[in-house]
């Protein structure tokens, strides 16, 4: 494959020539583990897969590029041949992968960008390569992502469920790329028109009550007060995991979604939760105003609503208070609304 980051390639020829295209680009999810557990049985599979993948390619009017390694990069002139064939490959190999032991499983990452490109030759450089391969690496095993200019184009093309994952900022690319993941229902262990092949389950299919509280937002203008703000969503995931009968979702799963612009129901279905809670601090002279929310991610609707205003001469003792408040107040919320006794573990 060409150097992700070689784009430089341009200054260096004499006669660029450029062009639009489709870029496809594919990895192995865990591939050292699985030639670590035996690699010429890895080498035989991945010989296979990319195989089946190279056919699947040309019957979508498509060229593949190279394919050193456990990558393959191809390209295409329509994205909509791409996008379709990124969902193919998918199906063909999950289809291979679901009679396989799943520790043998081989799961393609795919990522779908629309760029130009500079040609050299058989091969391509330029940020349109570039963007392809880092947003393949935000892909699921088994999944496809696309990109926004991807996203844009097909829209109104294709009947796929483009789910957004918000603006994501790419390795040695200079402005913030929209990335979205192609949801279909190609994965092994899911079976057609289950709910799981299509989204996450979240707490609308069980019975015990999941929260995922979203990093607080810092709206001073002092930078150094983002630890002030971070340790009020730590605190408030610690006080909440001590509620029994009550899953909180993980602080580094949560972290994630820090400074970026969510959907509240993209973020129920993306962590498998059905509520959310956000909130925001803000000080002023001495004062500080946390407010915070409650959202039924699933209904969509706000379940509750505070807001705190305090001096900040203890700030600890602040944060302690604050933390511990919306902590008892979504206990009583959750646990009455679920009958899940509010005893601590």
């Amino acid at each position: 494959m060409s150097d992700p980051d070689d784009s430089s390639v341009a200054e260096t020829l004499p006669h660029v020539e450029r062009r639009l295209a489709a870029i496809l680009s594919a990895d192995v999810k865990e591939y050292s583990r699985l030639m670590g557990a035996d690699d010429v049985a890895t080498v035989e599979m991945l010989t296979a897969y990319r195989k089946a993948m190279t056919a699947l390619i040309s019957e979508h009017r498509g060229r593949v590029v190279d394919s050193p390694g456990d990558n393959l990069l191809a390209e295409f002139s329509s994205v909509v041949d791409a996008v379709q064939c990124s969902i193919a490959i998918q199906e063909e190999l999950n289809a291979r992968n679901a009679e396989l032991p799943v520790d043998r499983r081989m799961d393609f990452r795919i990522g779908v960008n629309l760029g130009e490109l500079i040609v050299e030759g058989d091969r391509i450089y330029g940020d349109g390569v570039n963007i392809a391969a880092r947003v393949q690496a935000l892909a699921e095993g088994g999944g496809v992502c696309i990109s926004g200019s991807v996203c844009d184009e097909i829209s109104s093309k294709l009947s796929v469920d483009c789910e957004p994952l918000g603006e994501q900022t790419l390795k040695n690319i200079d402005e913030a790329v929209r990335v979205y993941r192609v949801r279909a229902s190609t994965r092994p262990d899911a079976a057609p028109g289950s709910p799981s092949a299509e989204a996450s389950p979240g707490l609308a299919s069980s019975e015990k009550p999941s929260v995922a509280v979203l990093p607080f937002a810092n709206m001073s203008d002092e930078p150094e007060q983002e630890h002030f703000t971070d340790g009020i969503t730590d605190d408030i995931i610690t006080d909440l995991s001590k509620v029994g009968g009550l899953t909180v979702i993980a602080r580094n799963s949560v972290f994630t979604y820090k400074n970026k612009a969510v959907r509240i129901p993209d973020v129920g279905r993306e962590l498998g939760v059905q509520y959310v809670l956000e909130g925001s601090v803000r000080k002023v002279d001495g004062q500080v105003r946390i407010t915070a929310q409650l959202v039924d991610a699933v209904a969509g609707h706000h379940l509750w609503a505070e807001r705190y205003d305090r001096d900040v001469s203890d700030i600890f003792g602040v944060q302690d208070e604050i933390s511990q408040a919306i902590a008892t107040a979504l206990k009583e919320i959750l646990t009455a609304e679920h009958g899940v006794p509010s005893v601590h573990r």
